[in-house]
């Protein structure tokens, strides 16, 4: 379980004013796949691979969460976890665009984002996509393993 400075750290949506907080762009780009649409969880950890709290899911049927194997692991799918459900997944060889307002202390300090995917009738893709949160790594397309084939960070 987060403790709630942890949750507090992830977005200030929550407590607005608390701390300084930028906007930040999370650009991913699906690979042609062939298959129905991806459901898509965007979850943060720390420097010790601890979960920290989730950002956004792609999906809205929740008996499909299970099949998110990391975030659903972490959370126990937990949906209260999530800052942003959107109703539709996320169809193949289409972009998905999604804009948070995320505290600058998440920036090098250690924090890393994940990105599991999974689709009905094929595998599922736990950890289709990991970027630490670097400074360095905005901006810079980071690839995936499977469903998804990039995110790009940028502030």
């Amino acid at each position: 379980m987060k403790s709630l400075p942890t949750t507090l750290a992830l977005s200030t949506a929550l407590v607005p004013g608390l701390a300084a907080a930028t906007p930040v762009t999370f650009t991913t780009q699906m690979t042609n796949y062939g298959g129905d649409g991806a459901y898509v969880a965007y979850y943060v950890t720390d420097a010790a691979g601890s979960y920290v709290g989730s950002l956004w899911m792609a999906g809205g049927k929740a008996k499909y969460y299970k099949h998110l194997a990391g975030w659903y692991a972490a959370t126990g799918g937990n949906t209260a976890q999530v800052d942003g459900i959107t109703g539709a997944s996320v169809g193949a060889g289409r972009n998905l665009t999604i804009t948070l307002d995320l505290q600058d202390a998440l920036f090098d300090a250690g924090y890393v984002l994940h990105v599991d995917s999974s689709v009905e009738k094929m595998s599922d893709q736990p950890n289709d996509v990991v970027i630490p949160l670097t400074s360095a790594n905005l901006g810079k397309p980071v690839s995936g393993k499977r469903y998804v084939q990039s995110v790009t960070v940028s502030k």
